[in-house]
């Protein structure tokens, strides 16, 4: 299997969106709508996810003049991809709550008794 993918926001955004179906199949415009993505944005994200093996595509077998639209290529998780999306996304969220308490500074304590 390759390299796991960068954890960008736009691959944390449609790893999310697959999570909430896993096994169901996506086409590109459909993700970019629910992730508020672009095409320019989704599609690189896509291949890269399908070049780690979190995801497989595969080309819905529609003749395009008699649908009066072009082919969609499906996209789906594969089972491992789902279980790596899992982990790579809690991992996302622990640093990022780790980022948060950082930025949020120490906690004020209370004066001690001696010196209030």
């Amino acid at each position: 299997m390759a390299k796991a993918p960068k954890m960008s926001s736009a691959v944390v955004s449609v790893l999310e969106t697959f999570l909430e179906r896993p096994r169901s199949a996506r086409y590109g415009l459909e993700l970019g709508a629910a992730t508020g993505l672009a095409s320019g944005t989704i599609h690189p994200v896509l291949a890269r996810l399908e070049a780690a093996g979190w995801v497989e595509s595969q080309w819905e077998s529609v003749d395009p003049s008699a649908v009066g639209r072009p082919r969609r290529r499906f996209y789906r998780l594969t089972p491992a991809g789902a279980e790596q999306a899992r982990t790579a996304l809690a991992g996302v969220a622990a640093r990022q709550a780790r980022l948060r308490r950082r930025l949020a500074g120490p906690v004020a304590s209370p004066p001690l008794p001696d010196e209030a």
